[in-house]
């Protein structure tokens, strides 16, 4: 799949102890090239999104600010998309709106929130989404659904980004991929996170000929919008190293892949950055992933690959 996007990326970032080491975190993330900083929503060690976000927005001039992605769960549609418009105008239009059916069972059962099957959450999430798209348009929203319902509320702020901030949809099942392919402007891929978990089942979904079959669903549901997405792809694992084939068995045992499929699989970057960015080229080339997401602990490793990447 030929994609020419420029190559744009992005560093997921959730923790700080203190104000001061939150901003230097976002401060060097703009500084060094990235285009966006993310965070997920969760309820264990990490700061709160909305808040975080919007500290970042204030300390920061160009860098694009996120969630990768919302807990539909956690927020009824009404607070969330309050909370969408206000970080769009704090941010003066830098923000990128994820949202997401829900998946982690240690949020749920410390919480003490009902995990409804997978079905469930994204009949729910759709709703919502369909609540906070009629809230940024500034006018009064009539909604009853099976999950919610709205009654004349008008949205307020209005946000900056017309008719909304760029909406983020990702996931690993067809479902949820398809949906993404059809509504949202940035469709991020991962492994198929059913078990509610983060384990080695997930690394047999990582595979490249299991991408290939995501993007032929992402392709088949998107059908001629398909030129107007920007395919995302979240990598999990990033090894700056001389030891590439060395790197990728070690990883290959330890997800159930052949070692060839670790190499080949876009959720895990190993090797030296004249790799990495061989690598990351023919992946664009293969399937069209041209938004890089990091976790922050590869920040200083890649930030040489963004130099030579980024905006080509």
């Amino acid at each position: 799949m030929s994609n020419h996007r420029p190559f744009r990326f992005g560093i997921q970032a959730s923790r700080a102890g203190s104000a001061r080491e939150w901003i230097d975190i976002v401060r060097k993330v703009e500084d060094l090239g990235y285009s966006t900083l993310t965070m997920a929503d969760h309820l264990d060690d990490q700061l709160a999104p909305g808040p975080a976000l919007a500290l970042a927005a204030a300390n920061t001039t160009d860098l694009r600010l996120g969630t990768l992605v919302y807990c539909n769960d956690y927020r009824h549609p009404a607070v969330l998309a309050k909370e969408v418009a206000t970080l769009d105008v704090l941010s003066e239009g830098r923000f990128e709106f994820g949202l997401g059916a829900g998946w982690m069972v240690a949020d749920y059962e410390g919480a003490g929130i009902p995990l409804d099957r997978p079905g469930i959450r994204i009949d729910r999430m759709l709703e919502s989404l369909d609540i906070v798209r009629g809230l940024l348009g500034g006018e009064p929203v009539h909604f009853h659904g099976d999950h919610y319902g709205i009654y004349g509320l008008t949205g307020f702020p209005t946000p900056v980004q017309r008719p909304m901030p760029p909406l983020v949809i990702g996931g690993g099942g067809r479902r949820v991929l398809s949906i993404a392919a059809r509504r949202a402007d940035i469709v991020g891929v991962n492994v198929n996170l059913r078990g509610g978990v983060i384990d080695a089942t997930a690394g047999s979904d990582g595979t490249p000929e299991r991408t290939d079959e995501k993007i032929g669903w992402i392709r088949e549901a998107a059908g001629d919008r398909i030129a107007d997405i920007e395919l995302q792809v979240r990598v999990h694992l990033t090894v700056v190293t001389d030891d590439r084939r060395g790197t990728a068995e070690s990883l290959a045992a330890g997800f159930g892949m052949t070692t060839e499929q670790a190499l080949g699989s876009p959720f895990a970057l190993a090797g030296s950055v004249d790799q990495i960015c061989e690598d990351l080229i023919a992946r664009r080339e293969r399937w069209g992933f041209s938004y890089i997401g990091l976790g922050v602990e590869a920040l200083d490793d890649m930030a040489p690959v963004v130099a030579r990447l980024a905006g080509t």
